[in-house]
């Protein structure tokens, strides 16, 4: 019941929005044309899965204006990004960006007739270090027009950080603060493609990946994107999880284990289907949730774990799901 209830909060303030649709519409024209639009305050929670993580939710109102000036920022900052960013746009994603790895890894290896190695990375704390004048500055480049600079200023100043943070951070949670992400690490996509000349590289958000048939290649590389991030972006390489190592260990990118024959599933993402199955017979059994919900989350989790080598495990799963046949 309380996943049930998590659910409702992204729902919060539709009913009356929509009730008062017209009259809504036009209190936003309003304060957009007076610049007199104040962002909400956004209610805070703690997500536990796949990792602790807190994410903020503002009003339906503030969601509305967030769309629509994605809609309107998001080409001209599209046309920018390098290929093998794949985080939060139109025909990418996670599955494209792990079949590039996958392709990458045979270029690199020459089928797997010689060594190869890989860089993988990720930035510590990245959405709360994200500083504010710093992208600002970014973004002003492309976009000359003073109302949406104007906007896209206290969208952005609206979340304000505390201690080492003031100034900085973007709030999970928000359609602006994916795209403002984005365009924030496009400064580091360039660095690596143009002046350290990394011909396989790829990033995710936050989660980098580099291969390289040198090793000592990979070393430097490391170093001097650590070096970039400090000076220009006020940012850091996580040091626990930033290393070199040969693709026979697996590359963990983005809820796999990729090898060079074949990728399994993290091992937390079996255990959470595993344990979100048992919950989900408890609650069937005591009739809080019907059969259309649990059809859902089943579909969901094959469709994301049938990218994997999962043929087995699924089998196994599903055989769980006894427990729909009611006699």
């Amino acid at each position: 019941m309380r996943k049930l209830n998590e659910k409702k909060r992204y729902k919060k303030g539709v009913g009356e929005f929509e009730y008062n649709l017209e009259k809504e519409l036009f209190k936003i024209k309003r304060e957009l044309e007076n610049l007199s639009y104040k962002s909400s305050r956004p209610e805070k929670f703690v997500l536990r899965e796949p990792k602790k993580r807190t994410i903020f939710v503002v009003d339906f109102k503030d969601r509305v204006i967030h769309h629509a000036l994605c809609n309107i920022i998001e080409p001209i900052f599209d046309k920018s990004f390098i290929k093998d960013s794949y985080a939060c746009q139109k025909e990418k994603g996670t599955h494209r960006a792990v079949w590039r790895l996958e392709q990458f890894q045979r270029k690199v290896t020459k089928n797997n007739t010689r060594k190869g190695y890989i860089l993988k990375a990720d930035v510590r704390k990245y959405f709360d270090s994200i500083d504010h004048e710093i992208l600002l500055k970014i973004i002003k480049r492309k976009i000359k027009d003073r109302k949406v600079m104007w906007l896209i200023e206290e969208i952005v100043r609206s979340h304000e950080g505390k201690g080492d943070f003031k100034g900085k951070g973007v709030p999970i949670g928000n359609l602006t603060s994916q795209l403002f992400a984005n365009v924030y690490l496009n400064e580091l996509d360039y660095f690596v493609k143009e002046k350290l000349r990394a011909k396989y590289y790829i990033r995710y958000m936050d989660d980098l990946v580099i291969l390289s048939p040198s090793i000592d290649f990979l070393l430097e590389v490391k170093e001097k994107i650590n070096e970039f991030l400090t000076t220009w972006l006020n940012l850091k390489l996580h040091p626990k999880k930033s290393w070199v190592f040969p693709p026979e260990r697996g590359v963990d990118f983005l809820g796999y284990q990729i090898f060079y024959y074949y990728k399994l599933l993290k091992k937390g993402a079996v255990k959470r289907i595993k344990e979100k199955l048992k919950v989900l017979a408890e609650t069937y059994n005591k009739e809080f949730i019907d059969l259309s919900e649990i059809y859902g989350s089943v579909v969901a989790w094959l469709g994301y774990s049938k990218h994997a080598d999962t043929y087995k495990l699924r089998e196994r799963l599903l055989e769980n799901l006894i427990f729909l046949v009611k006699i």
